[in-house]
């Protein structure tokens, strides 16, 4: 059994955006899933990518995806990486392809000398929380996280200064 992790190359964008809607299918979230190869493409590979995805191989076939971006604590004065989503197919889960994946990315962020790697987890996906878990990840458990999106990021967006 081998396990390569190499960066996304534009031929990639359909199988990542295969990837994605697996990954929404077990999140139970298929109905969000909005990303078109187009979008991928540009926010990957165009004029100016913001976001950066790692294929994983197992025998030389596709069998995962990590994506992952840039962000920056105040507090330590120093970049991290937000792993976005981290997906594994199935028939591969379990044959250490996730560990691989974020091996390859906590390498990175200590070669970007980020302070920190962290990404959420929904709260019913236990089989990851025993995971993460395993790794010396720590659940952020006084932190709860916001979205605004749709209509009421329009709305904010367009208010007038009072």
């Amino acid at each position: 059994m081998s396990i390569l992790i190499r960066g996304a190359t534009e031929e990639d964008v359909p199988l990542i955006r295969q990837l994605i809607t697996e990954l929404a299918k077990y999140e139970k979230l298929s109905d969000q899933v909005e990303a078109t190869e187009s979008l991928l493409h540009e926010h990957l590979f165009g004029p100016r990518p913001i976001v950066e995805a790692m294929i994983a191989e197992l025998d030389g076939d596709a069998v995962g995806f990590a994506l992952f971006f840039h962000n920056f604590s105040t507090f330590l004065g120093r970049p991290g990486i937000y792993l976005e989503d981290l997906f594994v197919r199935p028939h591969a889960r379990g044959k250490g392809v996730g560990r691989a994946l974020l091996r390859e990315i906590a390498k990175l962020a200590l070669r970007r000398k980020c302070g920190r790697l962290e990404w959420a987890v929904l709260d019913w996906n236990e089989p990851a929380i025993g995971f993460y878990k395993s790794l010396g990840a720590v659940p952020m458990d006084q932190w709860t996280i916001f979205r605004v999106t749709g209509d009421a990021l329009d709305r904010l967006a367009r208010e007038e200064q009072g």
